[in-house]
Order: structure tokens, then C-alpha cells, then sequence
């Protein structure tokens, strides 16, 4: 999922490239094994090779939220604010992305003020600070994103990154733009569309977001199931729980301050996802010689933190 803003080159540029980069950047003649276990690293290489588009003098950018299913592994990589939210079968919500809206990480923004940058709110010139957190120089209101020429290299296209073996009883993802989220719950929006087909999943989650807020901008939705060959379809869907789901406690080392409905919900105990790997670059250091010039030196200082996978 791509979330343009200012223009939709960089979004239309990363939608056409992107996969190219990321399958580019794994090596040939690996067994399944071997394919998924490279996956994490090259997703930061594919998404710093499609940011060298900036290259090509845009001043439009893009979120992107892209995941790989292989068998009952999921790969996810996220910049920006298009969250992705899965439900098992079990009726546990797992939060998979990260939100790098600079109002909701303290250690974006001081990564972001460590590397030269500031992050404030517009000035009125009455005094009256108004809207979102936003970085400057650019004016940009997220952390990470690909493309934004005409902000600081502190904007940078390393994506948060997380791997999870996934239960073979069922589950389904949901991806969506900020402006879904920001209008209806995780909650809400599975219970709107239980027991529909995916298509038909998508469009009531963003009905029930345009009449919450009365916006229709922003309201983009995907919806994924991921179930067992031998279901038939009035078993694929999760089944319907009694009182308020959970997030699982599992997929969030740490707690980020967040405005979106996504973060408020609790954190329970994990069921059957297992986490097998997550990295999110809190501060994105690496002693060391630098290759490269511009952003091309962000992914020579980071790609080689690749170097383990967290099992549980």
C-alpha cells in the first residue's frame, strides 16, 4: 500500500519498482528456507534502492506498507503511517507495523533533533503552536517515508521490519492508510466486516471510516485472508468474539505514544503468532567507514545490523 503525498510520482514510481528491488536483492539458488531467512535484509535494500528515485529531483514522497506471505510466514516492512493489523483465528488483534508519525515516537524525534533537525508544531505568530509535530527543514510530519527531496537526510526510507510465523487455523490482515485508523478502531474494523469476502471486507471498513469522520481522503484499505486450503469459505473467517479484543503484548517491545485509535487498545497475553523476527532502528547508528553519498550512505550504515534472527 503507497500513500502519496505532494504528487503521486514517487507513489507511482515505488508501486511499479519496489518488488523488482527487493527480489533483486536476494541472492539465487536458495531453498525456501534460505529465500524467507534473506527476506528482512534485502526489504531494506529494495526500499532504499526505490528511495534513490528522490534522486531523480521529486519533491512528492510516499508511505509504504509492503508484506510477502510464503506458506504460514509473513514478511512486513513499513515508513510512514499505513498500519497493518491481523486477527487470528483465536480472536487476538497483533499489531505488525510501526507508525512513524513523529507525534507518536519520542525516538524518531530525537533521532531526527540528534542528526540536525527540529520537530515543532506550526507557530500562528500569536504564540499558538497548531496541527500535528512536523520536522524541519520540509514541513513533513513523519519520521521515515521514500521520496521527500526537499526535506533533511534525517527523513530517512529504512523500514521498520518484522517476520512472524503464522497460525495454520487462519487469520486476516488488514492494511490501510492513516486516515482509516485515525477514524475507527482495530476492533471496529474487524467486527464491520466479519463474515465478508475480502473485496467486500474492504469497502465496509472505509464506509464505516467516512461516516465516522466525514472524510474520504486517506481511506485506503486492503484485506488479506490467509486460511488453510481445506476450509470451506463459511469457516475461513475468524469466528465472532464476545466483549473487546486485545492486542497482543508480543509485537510491541515498546510502547509509543500515539493519536491514533490503533494505539489505544489493550495488550494481552500472545496466542498462536510467533514473532521470528523485528527490527525497527530506534536510532539508526553504526560506527564505522561510510560508503556512499545522500540517503545511498543510509543504507550502507544499517543493512549490515541484519545480522541475526530473534526466535522465540
Amino acid at each position: 500500500l503507497f500513500d502519496g503525498h505532494n504528487g503521486s510520482a514517487v507513489a507511482v514510481y515505488s508501486k511499479k519498482n519496489l518488488l523488482n528491488n527487493v527480489l533483486s536483492a536476494i541472492p539465487p539458488d536458495l531453498n525456501s528456507d534460505e529465500w524467507v531467512s534473506a527476506l528482512p535484509r534485502a526489504l531494506v535494500a529494495g526500499f532504499v534502492k526505490t528511495e534513490d528515485f528522490q534522486e531523480r529531483a521529486q519533491t512528492s514522497g510516499t508511505t509504504m506498507t509492503f508484506v510477502i506471505i510464503e506458506g504460514w510466514v509473513l514478511i512486513i516492512a513499513s515508513v510512514g503511517d499505513s498500519r497493518a493489523v491481523l486477527e487470528s483465528a483465536e480472536g487476538g488483534l497483533y499489531y505488525l507495523s510501526a507508525d512513524h508519525r513523529l507525534e507518536c515516537s519520542e525516538e524518531e524525534r530525537e533521532r531526527i533533533t540528534s542528526s540536525g533537525g527540529e520537530v515543532g508544531r506550526l507557530n500562528t505568530g500569536a504564540g499558538t503552536e497548531i496541527g500535528p509535530l512536523r520536522c524541519c527543514p520540509g514541513g513533513l510530519c513523519l519520521s521515515r517515508s521514500i521520496g521527500d527531496m526537499d526535506v533533511g537526510e534525517f527523513i530517512v526510507p529504512v523500514p521498520y521490519v518484522k517476520q512472524v510465523k503464522l497460525s495454520s487455523t487462519g487469520v486476516r490482515l488488514i492494511i490501510s492508510s492513516d486516515g482509516v485508523w485515525d477514524a475507527v478502531s482495530a476492533e471496529t474494523a474487524f467486527e464491520c466486516c466479519r463474515g465478508m469476502p475480502p473485496d467486500a471486507a474492504a469497502s465496509q471498513i472505509v464506509k464505516e471510516a467516512v461516516q465516522a469522520k466525514d472524510l474520504r481522503d486517506d481511506t485506503m484499505y486492503i484485506v488479506v485472508d490467509i486460511q488453510p486450503p481445506d476450509k470451506p469459505d463459511s469457516q475461513k473467517l475468524p469466528p465472532k468474539k464476545k466483549g473487546k479484543g486485545v492486542f497482543k503484548s508480543m509485537f510491541r517491545k515498546k510502547h509509543l505514544e500515539s493519536s491514533s485509535q490503533v494505539d489505544k487498545e489493550e495488550y494481552g497475553e500472545p496466542d498462536l503468532v510467533e514473532e521470528m523476527f523485528e527490527e525497527g532502528f530506534p536510532m539508526l547508528e553504526l560506527p564505522g567507514e561510510e560508503r556512499g553519498h545522500g540517503r545511498e550512505k543510509t543504507f550502507w550504515r544499517y543493512v549490515n545490523m541484519y545480522h541475526h534472527v530473534i526466535i522465540f
